[in-house]
């Protein structure tokens, strides 16, 4: 992300939660920045320089939110049919 301003930066992460409906881990790991800078730049920053897109990329953030506790226990669910399912064949 170098050569580019932060301000181009905090737009091209906003743009890209709203079109992917990515979580700001997810953000992160697709540009290769921290979680800590993805979330500063599409809240605090972002507010400053294009508060209309703040405020879309805060609704796709409230909602991750909201689903998490979901998304967390089909992963674990998961997590334990994966192993499960290799014990079992190991018999």
């Amino acid at each position: 992300m170098k050569g580019i301003s932060i301000d181009e930066r905090a737009i091209k992460f906003a743009h890209y939660i709203i079109n992917s409906k990515d979580t700001v881990r997810g953000t992160a790991k697709i540009f290769g920045i921290s979680k800590s800078t993805v979330h500063k730049d599409v809240t605090e920053r972002l507010k400053k320089i294009n508060p209309s897109l703040a405020k879309e990329v805060r609704e796709i953030l409230n909602e991750n939110k909201a689903e998490r506790h979901i998304r967390g226990g089909m992963a674990t669910k998961a997590k334990y049919e994966k192993c499960h399912c290799l014990s079992i064949d190991n018999k």
